[in-house]
């Protein structure tokens, strides 16, 4: 009898599926129109030329980020830059030869340096070497927050005291008290896998949250908190409270964007991941669709190689939980008299 009894339901379950996943793909972007990491319409002109030698877009993206004080999409362009001159970087190379006080420059370079380091088998000892870069970023334009956030990511690396950490994060935000990029650094230094713990992690990110300005993304920085738990293996029944009300919270920034608009779509792609840890199929596919065809590698590349190819499947299997907990027959199915034959 329980064995008839699981067939009936894994049957019952696959019929809901087959009805209902195709009109659960209303909204989402066929898997071919998905793209990774894609440029926003000012960064893509410059990565194109940065790859045909030419760095004066570059330049001048970057020139007009700090001119306007845009420190958030400064951090970003500056990382995706320095990303693009990870594997060619002949265009920086003339541009730091062309121009080598160029505080734009200076910038993608210690990003560049430290990202390298990173790399390396003797981390600490290459990301030590760099200090001076950073120092040379930092000395570019005294109102910068971007040089601070390198250096936070710096001092954890380097294994800096708690001391340091805090004298770093104090020159941060005096330059920019809301800065995203400064506080998730900031956030993973104090996280258990490093030199903090769950604890601090969760404290400092909801404080800063509570603290951030309407339509700020650090307001999810909660969120970040409730991944790193999540990493670390089966959370506490207090701790889940925490990343339920970090999800809550991050659906709640979610609503403020609009539907596909790719400056919140890593913090749609992370509450997608936590809202599935969670079993919570209904939102999750709900952020599917806010995400529309912008995919990012972060959390995706914490698990496998292919985080487009993990999106997509994650995103698959969301539509198919969903449709499997939808009513077998409508509404209207229920109502239909009896001797009814049409």
């Amino acid at each position: 009898m329980v064995r008839t009894m699981s067939l009936l339901r894994a049957l019952i379950g696959t019929a809901r599926m087959v009805r209902h996943t195709p009109h659960l793909a209303g909204g989402l972007p066929p898997d071919d129109a998905v793209l990774l990491d894609a440029p926003d319409e000012r960064l893509a002109p410059a990565l194109v030329s940065a790859a045909l030698g030419d760095y004066d877009r570059a330049a001048k993206l970057l020139a007009t980020t700090r001119e306007s004080a845009e420190w958030e999409n400064r951090d970003r362009y500056v990382t995706r830059l320095a990303a693009f001159a990870h594997g060619r970087d002949e265009w920086l190379t003339d541009w730091l030869r062309a121009a080598p006080r160029d505080p734009d420059a200076l910038l993608v370079k210690a990003e560049l340096a430290v990202r390298r380091a990173w790399e390396a088998p003797a981390r600490a000892e290459r990301l030590r070497e760099t200090g001076p870069l950073i120092d040379a970023a930092a000395d570019g334009d005294p109102r910068d927050p971007v040089p601070w956030r390198i250096a936070l990511d710096h001092a954890r690396g380097t294994h800096a005291a708690h001391t340091t950490f805090e004298s770093l994060w104090e020159r941060a935000v005096r330059r920019s008290s809301h800065h995203y990029g400064c506080h998730v650094s900031a956030l993973q230094y104090l996280s258990a896998e490093w030199y903090g713990s769950h604890g601090e992690c969760f404290d400092f990110a909801e404080q800063a949250a509570f603290d951030a300005l309407p339509g700020s993304l650090v307001r999810a920085l909660p969120l970040r908190a409730a991944f790193n738990r999540l990493l670390s293996g089966e959370p506490t029944p207090v701790q889940l409270d925490r990343i339920d009300s970090a999800a809550d919270l991050a659906v709640e920034v979610s609503a403020e964007y609009r539907p596909g608009d790719p400056w919140p779509a890593e913090v749609r792609n992370l509450l997608v991941y936590v809202l599935v840890a969670r079993g919570r199929w209904t939102a999750a596919l709900e952020q599917f669709r806010l995400i529309g065809p912008y995919a990012t590698s972060f959390p995706w590349t914490c698990f496998t190689d292919d985080p487009l190819g993990q999106f997509l499947e994650t995103r698959d299997a969301v539509r198919l939980q969903v449709a499997s907990a939808m009513p077998l027959r409508g509404r209207a199915d229920r109502r239909r008299p009896r001797g009814h034959y049409a």
